[in-house]
């Protein structure tokens, strides 16, 4: 069985209906073999991202960037995880107000420095939360999960 972990700093009703619509996609029937582990950013610790063998990464933007906590989270695994997650792969969601390119940018480039391999594109979301953008976060929480499927 493969493990995907869901790592997401969800603090408003919005982050978490995008968080629940991403999770609903990465336990689609259809996808079979693949464990589903949720940990917030600030509990993931090294041997949780070590365990796993794909990553979906969900953040607000806040002042431009990712949250505090997906920072803090990319602060305490980076280095210890640098070579034994490389080729991996990975999701990730943003919710901002009005600008999420520069939470979007910081995450991909602490990802790629992980050797990490995006297998969607990061799902942007500034409107507010409606079928289009559920359907778009299930999707995003299927593609990463059949990646993984045996």
């Amino acid at each position: 069985m493969k493990t995907l972990l869901v790592v997401h700093h969800s603090p408003s009703p919005t982050t978490h209906e995008l968080l629940d619509a991403v999770l609903a996609g990465a336990h689609d029937p259809e996808i079979e073999g693949v464990d589903v582990k949720v940990i917030p950013a600030l509990a993931t610790t090294v041997p949780d991202v070590l365990a796993a063998d794909g990553y979906i990464f969900g953040t607000t933007a806040n002042f431009g960037y990712m949250s505090g906590a997906l920072k803090y989270f990319f602060d305490t695994t980076y280095y210890q995880c640098l070579g034994a997650v490389a080729d991996r792969p990975y999701g990730l969601w943003v919710h901002g107000n009005n600008d999420t390119a520069g939470a979007v940018s910081s995450v991909r480039t602490l990802a790629a420095g992980m050797g990490l391999v995006a297998v969607a594109d990061a799902l942007e979301v500034i409107a507010p939360v409606d079928k289009s953008i559920r359907e778009q976060c299930y999707e995003l929480g299927g593609t990463v999960a059949a990646t993984l499927m045996e």
